[in-house]
């Protein structure tokens, strides 16, 4: 009995999955248009890494290498996690853009297995997102990869994942209650943990009050861990690897439960009150 609700449960979730890629494959050509945004963005930040030396004027030679492997990091990593931020975020966007947003909710399917089903497909279509704009960069700069530890940083990349998920999911609750201004509330969460979260520069420039922000951003975490994996090839069990991965998965147990929790919460107060009923 316990192995056949494992596997309806399965494909219940494989089946959201699926859904998510034909949507994807229904609207493709904003696909393209997010994709080629995403690289040109990495392309023009990391062409300012490559004439830094220009733009200041600097009589000392400096690394131009560890400079470009900071800025492509950071362009790689965030990408990487905001199209999965997004794609959890857009479960609520797209289903009201559909109108079958009461059709979902209304299913016998756990609110659960529902969100791992899209979540599973936001971290693989963010994965292809971030494998293609790094071939398009590696086309353009020449970048001494020869230290990198790949295990490590696929290791904190998929961690952080969970983590990032679940800032995704209770991002989603604001669309959820607010039909308008929603998706507009979630892009304002985002553009914060872009902020605070040492994408293009370390925490340490910010201004005190915003740096205890950082810490509590998961992006924070897997960047200091990709950066210590690529550019000083650590390993798994070294200390400044751990000391980014325990953060981690604390985020993950925490804000993932509570965040469906939340999510299921203001799912009852959506019906209850009739906000499903608008579409836009």
């Amino acid at each position: 009995m316990m192995f056949t609700a494992l596997v309806h449960r399965g494909r219940a979730t494989y089946a959201f999955f699926e859904r998510n890629w034909n949507l994807t494959r229904r609207y493709w050509a904003w696909e393209i248009v997010w994709l080629l945004y995403n690289i040109v963005n990495a392309l023009s930040v990391t062409f300012i890494g490559a004439a830094a030396e220009q733009i200041t004027g600097a009589k000392v030679k400096f690394d131009t290498n560890s400079l470009l492997l900071v800025l492509v990091i950071g362009t790689s990593v965030w990408s990487y996690l905001s199209v999965t931020f997004d794609g959890v975020t857009d479960i609520i966007n797209m289903e009201r853009w559909e109108g079958t947003i009461e059709y979902t909710f209304m299913a016998p399917i756990s609110r659960f297995t529902h969100m791992v089903g899209s979540c599973l497909y936001a971290v693989a279509h963010g994965l292809l997102f971030t494998l293609i704009q790094l071939l398009v960069i590696a086309a353009f700069f020449h970048i001494d990869l020869s230290h990198a530890n790949y295990l490590t940083a696929l290791f904190l990349l998929l961690l952080g994942s969970i983590s990032f998920i679940g800032f995704g999911i209770g991002a989603a609750i604001l669309p959820l209650l607010y039909t308008e201004k929603g998706m507009q509330m979630s892009f304002i969460v985002k553009a914060v943990l872009l902020l605070v979260s040492g994408v293009y520069y370390p925490i340490s420039v910010l201004p005190g009050w915003m740096q205890p922000l950082a810490r509590i951003s998961p992006a924070t975490y897997v960047l200091e861990g990709l950066r210590e994996a690529i550019m000083q090839g650590r390993p798994l069990w070294s200390p400044e690897i751990w000391s980014c991965t325990w953060p981690l998965i604390l985020t993950g147990l925490i804000s993932v439960p509570a965040s469906v929790y939340a999510f299921s919460l203001a799912e009852r107060y959506a019906k209850r009150t009739g906000k499903l009923k608008r579409n836009g």
